[in-house]
């Protein structure tokens, strides 16, 4: 008797299930108040709304009383960057508010910080250096089970400037703003994995860096780029539609029907070349389903 043969798309939706929780991305520059940011475009800015993406996140949450847990491991002045968001957070309502810090990896396995990853409904990562996230955390128990927790349980996990850069793979963690267009000004490396071949990039418009993701894009064409200006965020449904939201603009950079590159030919620190780049600019309200596919194995 001939053996059964599974549907490929069957199995690859077994072993791959759709996350049940959501990502927030943010560029960073959120607004935490009825005053524009500070150094921001917000206060020239008519699609500017006050708390808009903190009140996203906030309307995002599930349960009653649900538990808010700020993590600063990204800053080297974590007590800083904290309190901002346990003010902003208290103020629209959030009575439960408790901050996990890491400083030493060891810090990731204990007790209570287990508990928070346990109990918490939405995880808020605040910016910094997205290499201490990775550094610190990349393998541990903790992220582990953060991420079994967002693919079976409705939380959700949002990070803003270096806290939304590490959110997937590949992650850039080293280049100046206005470098990039040389092959090798730029260090990727893995980022936390809560999503796969997207590159995130943030405060993208203000600091000037589409040729640094260009870049990235470049050396493996099968990846998407997502650039996120401040006060502009991501809300990622089902772990591939992302919705636009804040007061600035995203842009996409895809490079699948790129028609060419030179980058693995030229010498370090000469001018790459790409062909073929399809490029797009979403501002509030408008819905991107990625065109990368979900991993075929875990």
């Amino acid at each position: 008797m001939a053996k059964h043969k599974k549907d490929p798309s069957t199995h690859h939706r077994d072993t791959c299930p759709i996350p049940k929780g959501k990502l927030i991305a943010v560029g960073g520059h959120e607004n935490k108040g009825d005053e524009a940011e500070k150094g921001s475009n917000q206060d020239q800015n008519r699609n500017f709304t006050p708390d808009a993406i903190l009140q996203r996140f906030c309307d995002e949450l599930k349960g009653e009383n649900p538990l808010v847990v700020i993590l600063p491991i990204a800053s080297s002045v974590p007590e800083e960057s904290t309190q901002d968001y346990l003010d902003a957070f208290e103020r629209l309502g959030i009575k439960r508010l408790k901050v996990l810090d890491v400083r030493e990896r060891a810090d990731a396995s204990k007790p209570e910080v287990m508990e928070m990853v346990e109990e918490g409904a939405g995880f808020w990562f605040t910016g910094g250096d997205q290499l201490r996230l990775t550094a610190l955390l990349g393998g541990t128990t903790m992220l582990e089970r953060l991420k079994e927790r967002y693919t079976y349980d409705p939380i959700v996990i949002a990070g803003t400037s270096a806290g939304a850069t590490a959110m997937s793979t590949p992650m850039v963690y080293e280049g100046r703003d206005n470098a990039g267009f040389r092959k090798g000004e730029i260090a990727i490396t893995t980022g936390l994995e809560f999503m796969m071949n997207v590159a995130i990039d943030t405060h993208f418009i203000a600091r000037g860096r589409i040729i640094r993701m260009t870049q990235v894009i470049a050396t493996n064409p099968a990846c998407v780029g997502l650039g996120l200006e401040e006060d502009t965020a991501v809300v990622i449904h089902e772990g591939r539609e992302l919705e636009v939201i804040g007061s600035g603009q995203v842009t996409i950079l895809e490079g699948h029907n790129c028609t060419s590159t030179d980058i693995h030919e030229i010498r370090p620190q000469t001018p790459f070349s790409i062909r073929g780049l399809t490029l797009h600019l979403l501002a509030a309200g408008q819905r991107y389903e990625l065109t990368t596919q979900p991993p075929l194995h875990r």
